[in-house]
């Protein structure tokens, strides 16, 4: 039996690729990110060879920035960033595990996705809300109504 082993785990070392490229999702998997991400991953195959794409979400993105931020400097973890995790987060939570700036060197960018502010049909009838000045008033005369 170890005969028929030994020239199988020698096939299969000669097969494994010579490098495995890690594009780290700081969001979960099934996302609009994730979905761009494996899209990438997909092309980028013929000039990186694997691409593994790996989704380690939590804290609006910032665990699977740090794993990239901290990670070997061999290019080989690579971070499908975005607005929130380079951006938004540093000025939403008060202590980043990682500089945006220093930590990172931009690559390209992949897509533009534009997001929206949007609230219940109903509840901005009910509340006379058609702009965001509508909504900003409101928030301000009724401090403690709106939660997101």
């Amino acid at each position: 039996m170890c005969a028929l082993i030994g020239p199988g785990l020698e096939f299969a070392a000669a097969q494994a690729p010579a490098k495995v490229t890690r594009l780290v999702v700081p969001y979960p998997p099934g996302g609009p990110l994730d979905v761009v991400a494996r899209a990438l991953a997909e092309k980028a195959k013929d000039s990186l060879g694997l691409v593994v794409v790996e989704n380690k979400p939590g804290a609006g993105g910032n665990v699977g920035a740090d794993l990239v931020a901290k990670a070997a400097p061999d290019g080989q973890t690579i971070v499908m960033g975005a607005v929130a995790t380079h951006a938004i987060n540093p000025w939403l939570y008060s202590k980043m595990p990682y500089d945006p700036v220093r930590d990172f060197t931009p690559i390209t960018l992949v897509a533009q996705v534009p997001n929206v502010l949007v609230m219940n049909a109903q509840t901005a009838e009910r509340l006379h809300i058609k702009s965001v000045a509508d909504l900003v008033a409101y928030a301000k005369q009724n401090p403690g109504r709106l939660n997101y």
